[in-house]
Protein backbone atom coordinates (compact mmCIF):
# COMPACT_ATOMS: atom_id res chain seq x y z
CA UNK A 1 0.00 0.00 0.00
CA UNK A 2 1.23 3.45 -0.74
CA UNK A 3 0.94 6.22 1.79
CA UNK A 4 -1.28 9.11 0.83
CA UNK A 5 0.16 12.59 1.12
CA UNK A 6 -0.90 14.40 4.29
CA UNK A 7 -4.07 16.42 4.03
CA UNK A 8 -4.36 19.93 5.39
CA UNK A 9 -5.93 19.86 8.84
CA UNK A 10 -9.34 21.56 8.92
CA UNK A 11 -10.15 23.98 11.71
CA UNK A 12 -12.08 22.24 14.51
CA UNK A 13 -14.99 24.60 13.90
CA UNK A 14 -15.24 23.25 10.33
CA UNK A 15 -15.74 19.64 11.48
CA UNK A 16 -19.12 18.09 12.34
CA UNK A 17 -19.87 17.11 15.91
CA UNK A 18 -21.58 13.90 17.08
CA UNK A 19 -25.37 13.88 17.06
CA UNK A 20 -26.87 15.53 20.10
CA UNK A 21 -30.40 15.71 21.31
CA UNK A 22 -32.50 18.65 22.39
CA UNK A 23 -35.19 19.35 24.96
CA UNK A 24 -38.58 20.71 23.94
CA UNK A 25 -41.10 21.23 26.76
CA UNK A 26 -39.20 18.84 29.03
CA UNK A 27 -39.08 16.09 26.40
CA UNK A 28 -35.72 14.98 25.03
CA UNK A 29 -35.41 14.31 21.29
CA UNK A 30 -32.44 12.32 20.02
CA UNK A 31 -31.98 11.73 16.26
CA UNK A 32 -30.32 8.68 14.75
CA UNK A 33 -29.95 6.94 11.41
CA UNK A 34 -30.01 3.20 10.80
CA UNK A 35 -26.78 1.87 9.33
CA UNK A 36 -26.04 -1.51 7.78
CA UNK A 37 -24.35 -2.69 11.01
CA UNK A 38 -27.69 -2.22 12.83
CA UNK A 39 -29.58 -4.64 10.60
CA UNK A 40 -29.84 -8.28 9.65
CA UNK A 41 -29.33 -9.48 6.09
CA UNK A 42 -32.89 -8.39 5.25
CA UNK A 43 -32.17 -4.79 6.24
CA UNK A 44 -34.34 -4.95 9.40
CA UNK A 45 -33.00 -3.61 12.71
CA UNK A 46 -31.95 -6.34 15.14
CA UNK A 47 -34.27 -6.26 18.17
CA UNK A 48 -31.59 -5.63 20.83
CA UNK A 49 -30.38 -2.51 19.03
CA UNK A 50 -33.49 -0.60 20.08
CA UNK A 51 -32.27 -0.85 23.69
CA UNK A 52 -28.90 0.56 22.55
CA UNK A 53 -30.63 3.49 20.88
CA UNK A 54 -32.62 4.19 24.03
CA UNK A 55 -29.44 4.03 26.12
CA UNK A 56 -27.69 6.52 23.83
CA UNK A 57 -30.64 8.90 24.14
CA UNK A 58 -30.70 8.60 27.96
CA UNK A 59 -26.96 9.21 28.18
CA UNK A 60 -27.27 12.24 25.91
CA UNK A 61 -30.18 13.54 27.96
CA UNK A 62 -28.10 13.38 31.15
CA UNK A 63 -25.10 14.97 29.45
CA UNK A 64 -27.23 17.87 28.14
CA UNK A 65 -28.48 18.76 31.63
CA UNK A 66 -25.00 18.63 33.13
CA UNK A 67 -25.08 15.28 34.89
CA UNK A 68 -21.52 14.00 34.69
CA UNK A 69 -21.87 10.22 34.88
CA UNK A 70 -18.18 9.68 34.19
CA UNK A 71 -17.18 12.16 36.92
CA UNK A 72 -19.49 10.47 39.44
CA UNK A 73 -18.07 7.07 38.54
CA UNK A 74 -14.43 8.20 38.58
CA UNK A 75 -15.00 10.18 41.79
CA UNK A 76 -16.37 7.13 43.61
CA UNK A 77 -19.80 8.72 44.09
CA UNK A 78 -21.78 6.13 42.18
CA UNK A 79 -23.26 5.18 38.86
CA UNK A 80 -26.64 4.62 37.22
CA UNK A 81 -27.57 1.09 36.26
CA UNK A 82 -30.68 -0.21 34.54
CA UNK A 83 -32.87 -1.89 37.15
CA UNK A 84 -35.78 -2.66 34.83
CA UNK A 85 -36.47 -2.39 31.11
CA UNK A 86 -39.73 -3.07 29.31
CA UNK A 87 -40.05 -2.73 25.56
CA UNK A 88 -42.83 -3.15 22.99
CA UNK A 89 -41.97 -3.60 19.33
CA UNK A 90 -44.61 -2.09 17.02
CA UNK A 91 -43.03 -1.84 13.55
CA UNK A 92 -39.63 -2.71 12.14
CA UNK A 93 -37.05 -0.04 11.45
CA UNK A 94 -34.97 -0.57 8.32
CA UNK A 95 -31.68 0.35 6.74
CA UNK A 96 -31.31 4.12 6.14
CA UNK A 97 -34.35 5.05 8.26
CA UNK A 98 -34.08 8.32 10.15
CA UNK A 99 -35.44 7.78 13.64
CA UNK A 100 -36.11 9.94 16.68
CA UNK A 101 -35.82 8.64 20.23
CA UNK A 102 -38.22 10.61 22.41
CA UNK A 103 -37.56 10.42 26.16
CA UNK A 104 -39.64 11.71 29.06
CA UNK A 105 -38.90 11.54 32.77
CA UNK A 106 -41.96 9.79 34.18
CA UNK A 107 -41.02 9.44 37.86
CA UNK A 108 -38.23 10.45 40.21
CA UNK A 109 -37.55 8.94 43.62
CA UNK A 110 -34.61 9.03 46.01
CA UNK A 111 -32.61 6.35 44.23
CA UNK A 112 -34.37 5.82 40.88
CA UNK A 113 -35.59 7.59 37.76
CA UNK A 114 -38.22 6.14 35.43
CA UNK A 115 -37.85 7.21 31.81
CA UNK A 116 -40.49 6.53 29.15
CA UNK A 117 -39.04 6.28 25.65
CA UNK A 118 -40.53 6.02 22.18
CA UNK A 119 -38.69 5.49 18.92
CA UNK A 120 -40.41 7.14 15.98
CA UNK A 121 -39.97 7.17 12.22
CA UNK A 122 -41.78 10.35 11.30
CA UNK A 123 -45.20 9.95 12.92
CA UNK A 124 -44.97 6.13 13.07
CA UNK A 125 -44.31 4.57 16.46
CA UNK A 126 -41.62 1.92 15.98
CA UNK A 127 -40.86 0.93 19.57
CA UNK A 128 -41.96 2.09 23.02
CA UNK A 129 -40.35 1.31 26.31
CA UNK A 130 -39.87 2.23 29.91
CA UNK A 131 -36.59 2.05 31.78
CA UNK A 132 -35.95 2.41 35.49
CA UNK A 133 -32.41 3.40 36.33
CA UNK A 134 -31.11 3.14 39.88
CA UNK A 135 -28.22 5.07 41.32
CA UNK A 136 -25.72 2.66 42.85
CA UNK A 137 -22.80 3.08 45.22
CA UNK A 138 -19.35 1.92 44.08
CA UNK A 139 -20.16 -1.29 45.97
CA UNK A 140 -23.24 -1.85 43.81
CA UNK A 141 -25.86 -1.01 46.41
CA UNK A 142 -28.74 1.40 45.75
CA UNK A 143 -28.16 4.83 47.22
CA UNK A 144 -29.79 8.23 47.04
CA UNK A 145 -29.08 10.21 43.90
CA UNK A 146 -27.23 13.50 44.34
CA UNK A 147 -29.81 16.13 45.33
CA UNK A 148 -28.94 18.46 42.42
CA UNK A 149 -29.61 15.59 40.02
CA UNK A 150 -33.00 14.85 41.60
CA UNK A 151 -33.83 18.54 41.21
CA UNK A 152 -32.86 18.42 37.51
CA UNK A 153 -34.98 15.32 36.85
CA UNK A 154 -37.92 16.90 38.67
CA UNK A 155 -37.66 20.03 36.54
CA UNK A 156 -37.57 17.93 33.38
CA UNK A 157 -40.58 15.86 34.53
CA UNK A 158 -42.49 19.12 35.07
CA UNK A 159 -41.87 20.08 31.42
CA UNK A 160 -39.04 22.57 31.84
CA UNK A 161 -36.60 23.01 28.96
CA UNK A 162 -32.99 22.64 30.03
CA UNK A 163 -31.16 23.33 26.79
CA UNK A 164 -27.63 24.64 27.12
Amino acid sequence: MSALPPLPAPAPSDLPTPASGRFVAGTHYYPLRIFFEDTDTGGVVYHANYLRYMERARSDMLRLVGIDQRGALDGGEGVYAVARAAIDYRRPARLDDDLMVVSRVANVSGATVTIAQDILRGDDLITSGEVIVAFLSPQGRPKRQPKPWVALFTRIAQGEDLNP
